[in-house]
């Protein structure tokens, strides 16, 4: 669980600052069925597959699904109103007093600040969404934020909450200083993007809610499904490190022309290894997250290139990826079109997705006939 710790970590500051770039930069207007909500995924549970014999043989393009959820909501407790709750936007702690939690607008960039409230028991409360909030009951809510990800004050106010929750992924700041200033209780938590955050994030969470004493029941639930799906990952495991799959994390953004590299430090180094694979950028010394360059990507020679779908869709899919970037194409990965792809909002979250992402990412590794059809 270190690697899944460290990459959500570093997602919560440089792959936000580069989507967020991205984003801007195309312009694009999200609708509100841009990020539909989907109901849970099924698949064949880890323990009931084959493992291929060889992860660094296999050919052809994967796409994860996050299936689940792992956990299922707790029962709602009875709140004990009213509460005053520490906020901290970033520019100064403050005290909020929360006096009604029947109408509720939980948000962030990746929608895990509404998936908390919902894995509190409180998701029938939800009045409104962000675009990438995915819970399965949340289809019908209006989506309040729009292009690049920003807050539509108006919308979020037409919806009278009585309680704001976000963690400061999106804004702009001014905007929810505005919401602050109509009189709504704005409480800003921190982002939960690895495991000890995720903890942080549900206690004040709780705390906001009126139902303190329910975080603890839930922060165990997540800690034992964690425990039990690193278990059963590791069965599919290679014994022979040989035959484990050679891994490349490539930040695309093809509208933009962004194209990173991400290496030791980063944490995508050490996602790859909390599954057993290899990050091949941390063996050459491959530091941080940069620029990838031809020559770094030719000298690690991935068998298998991980990216983000949006990121693949903004390059045209595989073959523009290839196109844009030919020395892709002269990779063991580009040769053998093994790009692995997992929705941008999910392989990168925290809260009690963790498990699930686990999850999808080996099963794409190891047993990707398990999986439908990749997207491309």
């Amino acid at each position: 669980m270190r690697g899944i710790r460290s990459l959500l970590t570093v997602v919560g500051g440089t792959l936000l600052a580069l989507s967020l770039v991205a984003c801007q930069g195309a312009n694009a207007q999200e609708s509100p069925t841009a990020s539909a909500t989907k109901a849970a995924v099924e698949l064949p549970p880890l323990s009931e597959l084959t493992p291929v014999a060889d992860p660094r043989a296999v050919s052809g393009p994967s796409s994860i699904l996050i299936g689940g959820p792992s956990l299922m909501p707790l029962e709602a407790a009875a709140p004990e109103l009213p509460v005053t709750v520490t906020s901290d936007d970033g520019h100064g702690a403050r005290d909020v007093e929360v006096t009604d939690t029947s109408r509720i607008i939980a948000l962030s960039l990746s929608g895990t600040t509404a998936e908390l409230v919902d894995a509190l028991g409180f998701g029938d409360r939800l009045v409104g969404r962000d675009v990438a909030t995915d819970l399965p009951d949340a289809g019908d809510l209006p989506v309040v934020t729009k292009k690049g990800h920003t807050i539509d004050a108006e919308a979020v106010l037409g919806l009278e909450p009585t309680l704001i929750l976000t963690d400061g992924s999106i804004g702009p700041t001014d905007v929810v200083l505005q919401l602050g200033d109509a009189g709504v209780p704005v409480v800003t938590v921190p982002r939960a993007v690895d495991v000890e955050s995720t903890a942080v994030a549900i206690r004040q969470i709780a705390t906001a809610l009126g139902v303190g004493g329910s975080a603890d029941e839930l922060i165990q639930a997540l800690d034992a499904a964690i425990d039990r799906k690193s278990a059963e990952i590791s069965r599919l495991i290679p014994a022979d490190e040989a035959k484990r799959p050679r891994v490349a994390f490539l930040y695309v953004r093809g509208t933009a022309g962004i194209y990173y590299l991400f290496g030791e430090g980063s944490g995508a180094d050490s996602l790859i290894s909390s599954v057993g694979a290899i990050d091949v950028a941390t063996e050459i010394g491959w530091v941080g997250e940069r620029p990838m360059t031809p020559e770094a990507l030719m000298r690690i020679d991935p068998d298998v290139i991980l990216v983000m779908t949006k990121g693949l869709e903004s390059a045209g899919g595989i073959d523009g990826l290839l196109e844009a970037q030919p020395s892709i194409a002269l990779t063991r990965a580009g040769e053998q079109r093994r790009i692995i792809d997992a929705a941008d909002t999910e392989i990168f979250a925290g809260g009690t997705r963790i498990p699930d992402i686990m999850d999808g990412l080996a099963r794409a590794l190891y047993a990707p006939d398990s999986l439908p059809a990749s997207r491309f």
